[in-house]
């Protein structure tokens, strides 16, 4: 069965978006300083990305509008709004529960749950992320879109793995 992750950022105080759905402030203490590059080493066991509707629309518009960065990854885009899918990117109308099952029972490499909140959050309640790896950014923001909200019963993680790299902690969890 393949992996499910999350791989995310978020400001110290829980959030993945300002109070905008600006991600501008995602860096570390040092703006001169150079990062660690985890994503590299995180992205070579991935081959299918799922987001919802915002996340992928802050990318088109904003972060990357020239080009579609995960362009070697199937992507699967959770939206209301019927649009027409690509070879590479897939538009469903699907709950996000239903989906991620569907994938983790084809055959393949890990499945990367990429954001946002409205996605995340019933994946969690469901027990259907196996990885947590989680940066968190030396920021406050006070108030914005909270990457976790209420869940029915506790569930429990084994730390696997911490890096530090300019003010930037990203944990490694897996489910125990």
């Amino acid at each position: 069965m393949r992996k499910v992750i999350l791989y995310i950022a978020m400001s110290l105080d829980g959030y993945i978006a300002d109070s905008n759905g600006k991600v501008d402030w995602l860096n570390g203490q040092d703006i001169d300083a150079e990062n660690r590059d985890t994503y590299s080493e995180f992205i070579q066991d991935i081959d299918t990305v799922v987001m919802g509707w915002k996340t992928y629309h802050q990318i088109v518009t904003e972060l990357s509008p020239d080009e579609w960065i995960y362009s070697t990854l199937t992507s699967y885009i959770i939206t209301h709004k019927a649009l027409s899918s690509t070879e590479n990117i897939r538009f469903v109308q699907d709950d996000p529960c239903c989906i991620v099952q569907k994938l983790r029972s084809e055959s393949g490499q890990g499945i990367w749950i990429c954001g946002g909140a409205n996605i995340i959050h019933p994946l969690v309640q469901a027990g259907l992320i196996d990885e947590y790896c989680i940066s968190i950014i030396p920021t406050l923001l006070g108030s914005g879109i909270r990457l976790w909200g209420e869940i029915e019963k506790e569930l429990k993680l084994k730390l696997v793995r911490t890096q530090s790299c300019n003010g930037i902690i990203e944990l490694h969890y897996r489910r125990r």
